[in-house]
């Protein structure tokens, strides 16, 4: 076999070899803990979605793939997926809200309608509503 067959051929496989190698890091990627992580930005429900309604491509690129603190009272909790739950906060729009999205391995029987709760979150953008994902019920410190 030639020289110049045998170098394509190793390169091939090489950058083969690091592709697979890079899809499976990025597949097993663990999310951020947000319950321990310094959040990036603390606001309200109503600020976080006044931004985003305001001006969303400055909203995005300040607080997108952010860890958010937000502070809000609980619009609704509801199920999203057989491992997922959403928990609505108001803003004072009748058409957009802040949606957190908790998995379904932690006790949520502690959201209640119509209670104030501080959570935190990664955000992931504006869909009509503000989207924060992997999101943790942060404790008040008193």
């Amino acid at each position: 076999m030639k020289n110049w067959i045998k170098v394509a051929l190793f390169a091939v496989v090489f950058i083969a070899v690091a592709a697979v190698w890079f899809g499976l890091h990025e597949f097993n990627l663990k999310h951020p803990d947000t319950a321990k992580a310094k959040p990036d930005f603390v606001v309200t429900a109503t600020t976080l979605q006044k931004e985003f309604e305001d001006n969303e491509s400055a909203a995005s690129s300040k607080y997108i793939n952010k860890i958010i603190e937000v502070k809000g009272t609980i619009a609704t909790v509801t199920p999203a997926d057989s491992s997922h739950i959403n928990v609505s906060l108001k803003t004072g729009s009748d058409i957009s809200s802040v949606i957190c999205t908790f998995t379904t391995s932690g006790d949520h029987s502690m959201f209640r309608t119509g209670e104030e709760v501080t959570l935190r979150g990664e955000c992931s953008g504006f869909l009509m509503d503000v989207l924060l994902n992997n999101c943790a019920p942060i404790m008040n410190q008193k």
